[in-house]
């Protein structure tokens, strides 16, 4: 067993009494034994001596040089040498006796005088610090900069190293610490500058992937309202054509032939009727006299054909199909009969070009700036304000109600169905109680929702008080709609026109009602107003 003779510590090895030492009482525990020099290790205290007192090293190293050989004057206490004498035994490894070893033979240490004025000697042998051995053992446990703050005094403002287990004693002592960290890893401002350049490559590349999900959502958008440059109505039934020929679905020679009868109507501007179906409103009026009796109230619009979609304008021609629909009807009413030259209804590509009129003219340039002012060759959808452009247009007033929000529970839109009946109700406004069953003179309404459309020709008021909606759709083909004609299928084909509330549950829906004529004054202020077109909204 080992004793420091400094603090009474006890080791077991003289390996561990060398470290305790170095990390306990060696470094800034030496003073200058010439001055007032204190705190300070022993590397830097030989650097001082043979620095700052050359001579007085010299006279310590060859004591025969001179008669007093003193570093100081004997009277000074003993205690100025006690803590660098015993720090010089252990250094040499001395723990309690043993003999001091011999000088190096090139001495680089510091003579420890004694309070007689000579050096402090042992069987002749001058003692001196042996700091090169003392360089070899903090070399052993770390760099001189680390062991230095490696080794706080014991006091309350110890900091700990965040990136290892050493107290520094001060603030300044634990930044130089944490540089030796930072300057001794991979990192550095090249670290920084490549960690910089690595996010930097990062963000780029994210932003990349972003503008490309960004061009294919919009080129998709595109695809699905028909604004993607694939054509419009001719493109389509012409392809449609020739899918059937190469399935053997169509003749080559029927091909041509219904090839040079797109060409004619085209070149007319009139619809060919092959998607038309008239008669559908007396149908239904005929079928509510008999049946349905449980129906307390049943309006109908005027008389109104039934366009559906063909080949050409599949996925995409429910605006304009509903707008054939309302047409018809409107050239059955004298009130707006005299409007028109002709009672001829127009075909896609011919109520394309007379949107594209009507924005010419100064109508809704928001929305032609929407499709860029151009629907001819294109299989762009339009909606609620393109029908209002095309009825102002031809000097017919319409307005625009917009169900924004449902009204009523599971998202339904009761408001809506009570709106409705408030407009066919009009033509019964007489004090007596209305009929069961009414035919009225009103127009249809066009209906909107995301995606599609369609026409409301009539409305059903139930016992239990449910409304009901008769629809017709772009979407039912001629043979279905035809089944309204047969008293076999009437009542199913029937079935496929009503819609209850919980049948139409969409977030949003947008009515377009016609109101009459506009004069000259009238049209002229609307396409002033329409450079901001509002709707009416309900609730």
């Amino acid at each position: 067993m080992l004793t420091c003779e400094i603090c009474g510590e006890e080791v077991m090895l003289e390996e561990d009494m060398k470290t305790h030492l170095l990390l306990s009482h060696l470094e800034n525990a030496a003073r200058c034994p010439l001055c007032s020099l204190s705190g300070v290790s022993y590397d830097e205290l030989s650097f001082h001596i043979s620095v700052a007192h050359p001579e007085e090293r010299h006279e310590a190293q060859n004591p025969s040089a001179t008669a007093a050989g003193s570093f100081i004057d004997s009277k000074a206490p003993r205690a100025a040498s006690t803590d660098a004498e015993a720090a010089a035994n252990a250094l040499c490894g001395v723990a309690g006796a043993g003999s001091f070893p011999p000088p190096l033979s090139t001495p680089s240490g510091v003579a420890v005088p004694s309070t007689s004025g000579s050096p402090k000697t042992k069987q002749g042998v001058v003692t001196s610090i042996p700091v090169q051995k003392a360089a070899g053992y903090l070399l052993q446990q770390k760099s001189g900069k680390q062991k230095r703050l490696s080794s706080p005094s014991d006091g309350a403002d110890a900091l700990a190293c965040p990136m290892c287990p050493v107290v520094c004693k001060d603030s300044v002592s634990l930044q130089e610490h944490v540089e030796v960290h930072l300057d001794g890893g991979a990192g550095g401002s090249d670290s920084d500058e490549r960690l910089a350049r690595r996010l930097h490559q990062e963000m780029e590349a994210q932003r990349r992937e972003d503008s490309r999900l960004e061009q294919e959502e919009f080129k998709k958008l595109q695809r699905q309202f028909g604004l993607d440059g694939s054509g419009g109505y001719r493109r389509q039934m012409e392809r449609t054509m020739e899918r059937d020929v190469a399935r053997g679905l169509m003749a080559p020679a029927e091909y041509h032939c219904k090839r040079v009868e797109l060409m004619e109507s085209l070149a007319s501007g009139v619809d060919d009727g092959r998607t038309r179906t008239q008669g559908v409103i007396a149908a239904l009026y005929e079928y509510y006299q008999t049946e349905c009796r449980d129906c307390v109230h049943v309006w109908l619009s005027s008389d109104t054909d039934h366009y559906c979609c063909s080949t050409g304008d599949a996925g995409w021609g429910c605006g304009y199909r509903n707008f054939q629909m309302l047409l018809s009807s409107l050239h059955r009413l004298d009130a707006y009969a005299s409007s028109f030259r002709d009672k001829v209804v127009p075909s896609i590509p011919r109520v394309q070009s007379m949107i594209e009129e009507a924005w010419k003219g100064g109508l809704d340039p928001q929305g032609a700036s929407h499709f860029n002012h151009r629907l001819q060759g294109t299989r762009a959808w339009i909606g609620a304000t393109e029908i209002y452009v095309l009825l102002t247009s031809l000097g017919i007033s319409g307005r625009i109600i917009d169900f924004h929000q449902p009204t009523g529970p599971g998202g339904t839109h009761p408001k809506l169905f009570e709106w409705v009946r408030q407009y066919f109700s009009r033509s019964s406004r007489s004090g007596r109680l209305p009929p069961r069953l009414i035919r009225t003179s009103l127009p249809p309404l066009y209906l909107q929702h995301q995606g599609h459309s369609r026409c409301i020709v009539g409305l059903e008021q139930r016992k239990n008080g449910t409304l009901c909606l008769l629809l017709l759709d772009p979407g039912i083909s001629s043979a279905d709609t035809r089944k309204l004609m047969s008293r076999d299928t009437t009542s199913a084909a029937v079935r496929r026109v009503q819609k209850l509330p919980g049948s139409l549950k969409h977030a949003q829906y947008q009515l377009v009602a016609v109101e009459g004529m506009l004069s000259a004054e009238e049209k002229q202020a609307s396409m002033v107003n329409s450079g901001t077109l509002c709707a009416e909204r309900i609730p």
